[in-house]
């Protein structure tokens, strides 16, 4: 448990994260709690650096007093083996996105998970989970797959540029959820599964500013669909405001952005935060970011 006073130094890895909001959400619910922390991005392409660094990166933060890190794209998944202990949830989803320093040992946990099922509760409550496409199945997408199979998926298609590694995935969830449809798809097939979905998860990078576009083509989807996209900065991606204009209803990434930031909060400090506010002040640094006040 943490003390008052205590204090943390926490660094977020991972490729194109200069602008991520995660750190100012940590530094202010810290600032409630009475604790010194300090939060700093590093940045795996300023420094040429790519997901075979992120192992000695991570070492190397530990040996100079850094208290955890969060880990993202491109290093969920490899970050894995050189991890003395994985928690059971991550070690299933074979992603980690959280590393804390326990007694001398590095230890994994996945709060994306945790994240995204909170994110899909509050922000599309009662969504149509009969066939859901997801694209991606990376370290983020292995955690959203889990989540939407855990509230009820009936049939989840996985597709990914890696069509094996889809299909390594539809199998082991396959084996999880027993109950579900858990299908890989196909470039050809992507298409007519897409006018098909009650549902679409984008859980690639493709949407984040240093990865613009859309993974899909937007026509492809109609208004029965709801749409959702664990890519946060921007807030509106092309995806999301084209689904919008659809009718479609929208998830934007910032509802997981915020859910997996308060998990990964409450495992490095002890406190739980608080979950409202940490979502208002995410709502004020989106609007900053933009130019426009909050709310507008």
């Amino acid at each position: 448990m943490s003390r008052i006073g205590e204090s943390y130094l926490v660094g977020l890895i991972g490729d194109g994260i200069t602008a991520s909001l995660t750190p100012p959400m940590h530094e202010e619910e810290a600032s409630h709690h009475g604790l010194r922390y300090l939060y700093r991005p590093i940045d795996l392409a300023p420094l040429g650096a790519g997901a075979e660094d992120v192992p000695e990166l991570m070492r190397a933060g530990f040996r100079l007093g850094f208290s955890a890190f969060n880990i993202t794209h491109p290093a969920k998944q490899s970050i894995i083996p050189h991890l003395d202990r994985v928690a059971p949830d991550a070690a299933g989803l074979g992603a980690v996105n959280t590393v804390l320093l326990r007694d001398g040992a590095t230890e994994g946990h996945n709060t994306d998970l945790t994240g995204f099922a909170s994110a899909l509760r509050e922000g599309l409550p009662g969504a149509d989970l009969d066939d859901v496409v997801q694209l991606g199945v990376g370290g983020a997408g292995s955690a959203t797959a889990h989540a939407l199979l855990a509230a009820g998926a009936a049939r989840l298609r996985l597709h990914d540029p890696d069509l094996a590694r889809a299909r390594t995935r539809a199998a082991e969830l396959g084996a999880l959820f027993p109950a579900a449809r858990v299908e890989p798809l196909g470039a050809t097939g992507l298409p007519a599964a897409l006018r098909e979905a009650t549902g679409l998860v984008n859980a690639s990078p493709i949407g984040m500013h240093a990865h613009p576009g859309t993974p899909v083509d937007p026509d492809l989807l109609h208004a029965g669909t709801w749409v959702a996209d664990v890519v946060y900065l921007p807030q509106e991606t092309e995806l999301i405001r084209r689904a919008r204009a659809l009718g479609c209803a929208v998830l934007p990434g910032g509802h997981m952005a915020v859910g997996q930031a308060v998990d990964a909060f409450e495992l490095i400090t002890g406190i739980r935060p608080d979950a409202a506010r940490m979502r208002r002040h995410f709502e004020r640094l989106v609007a900053e970011q933009q130019g426009a006040p909050a709310g507008a």
